[in-house]
């Protein structure tokens, strides 16, 4: 009789001479996915990130990776899921307008069905799925096509992007709201493991409840702000709001999951460094202590991975959805300014902080004639709409005595936008998105649409500008399909807030205008610094110590990973990275052809150009260049998006 052993290994070798494919498949490897949210590539430094630098040089660093535009979290974790471009995914997150979705979100409130929704929640994308009739991504992703091949799946992290790559729940979920399924959490209670706070709001009362000592261990810390109440201390170190939830869910990952769970696929997403440089800015004080912990947890996770004998056969890439930048106009209207005792203080070119660049789009359009809505009250931001040189705001604080604006008193800086019951004939509803503006026209009443264009091209905070092709051609403009983003789902307008890629603020270059709010950092735009992100890998199916220089894409994950793991995809808008892989799927990088492709739109003439303070622009021409390259790989072309930057002349 041969042995169980035996003729295991006996029965492996023959599937490995048959089909290098089933061969991959059969003794199913590990993979972990670690996402650095808003991690740049060019914050990597043995000071502040020792582990991954460390691991960018034993591994493969790919130093030409793109972040799926707009470069937003859940856009980008989409393309995480399923390999492919809004386009073919039909998902427009962060925020977007779904009207009519119901349900409740992980706090159990009920949903606004009326405004844009915010997409970074369990449950409301839940309820999108429910809105969408199950089609939520109408693409398959890889977790659940992994789970289909036996394998087993963990997510952990970020509530939002970290469930929508298992959003059909079919492995364990850990967020910062939820445990699921049901009986996961109650085996995490069972190990005297705290549950996220919100875990209650998923369930009946009568089948979980927490235990009594449970408190919140996802919960965020304050941010430390000015004396005005709102806006963030730049100058501040102490420390970072996520710090204690992203070290619970590593903790819960490395103690519990990893080891008891077993997956064969892993997805942690944490928080850091991207929520620290959205409160204080990139390479504020408090931006290096960000960069320091995430490292510790890598690090945490690698000391792990060696004490369970899974260092050997475990692939881990650590990616970012997309990098960031610094909330900023122009110095020469509003320069950097120090900080003194909680206040903002006298103009320091050299290491100032930013005290400029947010743009409230439904203000602005109001202010030009349009009837627009954001969905958004009453916005106070006494410092980041602008300090001027010399130091008035340049939207000044009103103040509303009775409540009947803003909804309760006190002091504002633009009013209230909320969605009214009925929408006026003609209206715009926006979705802020950051550094990139979604504009929506109900009726899609083509000339409304051209004006709205038009405005967007005569104002300087506006960069490349796509258009629903219903429209037919509109000067200065591309459709959305010419960056994969024609869908029904789409908006009807989508436009870049503009940027300055050399412009440097606390030791890092790149600024950009973004949608209003008292933060200091943003993504979203098409800046060549938020579309560059990161992207290192190691372990036994990468090459080692080895740079690739071809283009590659937060698109590309997906379809590399299924190829390592033996699961199909289909046809999916990325590649497979087979140049930075080691064995019969690798190939010579000298083999693939890359070709710049830019694209140039025609002109918009005629137009009155205003700055972002209303003064003139001695300008009356819009145009835009979108910087591509097209990769061969013999087979198929594959573009990657490295910028889209308006001119005006």
């Amino acid at each position: 009789m041969i042995p169980l052993r035996t003729l295991a290994f006996c029965l492996a070798a023959a599937a490995a001479a048959l089909s290098p494919a089933l061969a991959s498949a059969v003794p199913a490897r590990r993979v972990i996915v670690f996402v650095w949210d808003g991690m740049r590539p060019d914050a990597i430094s043995q000071e502040d990130t020792p582990n991954l630098k460390a691991m960018a040089d034993r591994g493969v660093f790919f130093a030409d990776n793109h972040a799926t535009y707009p470069t937003f979290t859940m856009i980008n974790a989409s393309s995480f899921a399923t390999g492919s471009f809004p386009g073919t995914i039909g998902f427009f997150g962060n925020r977007f307008w779904a009207p009519g979705t119901k349900g409740r979100d992980a706090k159990g409130g009920a949903i606004d069905s009326v405004s844009p929704v915010y997409t970074e929640d369990y449950a409301i994308l839940r309820a999108l799925d429910e809105h969408y009739d199950h089609e939520l991504l109408q693409v398959p992703n890889l977790l659940s096509r992994a789970q289909k091949a036996g394998m087993k799946t963990a997510v952990v992290g970020k509530s939002g992007p970290a469930f929508l790559q298992d959003y059909k729940e079919g492995g364990v979920i850990l967020d910062e709201n939820v445990a699921l399924p049901l009986a996961f959490a109650k085996r995490l209670q069972k190990a005297g493991r705290p549950l996220p706070a919100n875990t209650v709001n998923a369930y009946e009362p009568d089948r979980f409840s927490l235990e009594p000592d449970n408190d919140k261990p996802t919960a965020q810390l304050p941010i430390v702000t000015l004396k005005d109440g709102v806006t963030s201390d730049a100058s501040d170190g102490a420390g970072t709001t996520p710090a204690a939830a992203n070290a619970y869910l590593m903790d819960t990952f490395l103690s519990y999951i990893l080891p008891q769970e077993k997956p064969d696929v892993s997805i942690v997403w944490l928080r850091n460094p991207d929520i620290t440089e959205h409160q204080y800015g990139v390479g504020s004080p408090n931006f290096h202590v960000a960069l320091r912990q995430q490292d510790e947890l890598l690090g945490k996770l690698e000391t792990k991975l060696r004490e369970l004998g899974m260092d050997a056969d475990t692939d881990v890439v650590v990616v970012s959805d997309h990098a960031h930048s610094n909330i900023a106009g122009p110095t020469d209207l509003f320069p950097l300014r120090g900080i003194n005792d909680g206040r903002v203080a006298n103009v320091d070119a050299d290491w100032g902080y930013s005290v400029s660049g947010s743009v409230r789009l439904a203000d602005e359009m109001t202010r030009a004639g349009f009837t627009a809505f954001d969905g958004t009250g009453c916005i106070y931001s006494p410092v980041m709409s602008g300090i001027r040189a010399d130091g008035s705001q340049l939207r000044p604080t009103k103040f509303d005595d009775d409540g009947r604006l803003c909804g309760k008193p006190g002091p504002y800086t633009t009013p209230s936008y909320k969605m009214p019951a009925e929408l006026p004939k003609g209206a715009f509803v926006l979705a802020p998105n950051g550094g990139s503006e979604y504009l929506y026209q109900p009726e899609h009443n083509a000339d409304q649409v051209r004006r709205a264009v038009r405005f967007l091209q005569s104002r300087q905070p506006f960069g490349a500008i796509f258009v629903d092709e219903r429209y037919g051609r509109i000067p200065g403009t591309l459709p959305l399909a010419s960056v994969h983003l024609e869908n029904r789902r789409a908006p009807d307008i989508i436009a870049s807030y503009d940027y300055d890629a050399n412009a440097v603020v606390q030791g890092f270059r790149g600024t950009l205008y973004s949608s209003m709010s008292n933060e200091r950092g943003m993504h979203g735009s098409f800046s060549p610094v938020d579309v560059h992100n990161t992207l290192i890998a190691s372990g036994p199916h990468f090459r080692r110590a080895w740079r690739d220089e071809l283009p590659s894409g937060n698109v590309d994950l997906a379809p590399t990973l299924a190829a390592i793991l033996g699961v199909s995809l289909g046809r999916t808008d990325g590649r497979v990275l087979h140049e930075a892989l080691e064995g019969k799927a690798g190939r010579a990088a000298d083999t693939y052809r890359v070709v710049p492709a830019d694209v140039r739109t025609d002109e918009a003439t005629g137009l009155t150009m205003q700055r972002i303070d209303g003064s003139a622009l001695p300008a009356s021409t819009y145009r835009f260049i979108l910087r591509t390259k097209r990769l061969n790989d013999g087979e198929r072309d594959y573009i990657y998006f490295d910028e889209a930057k308006a001119e005006r002349h």
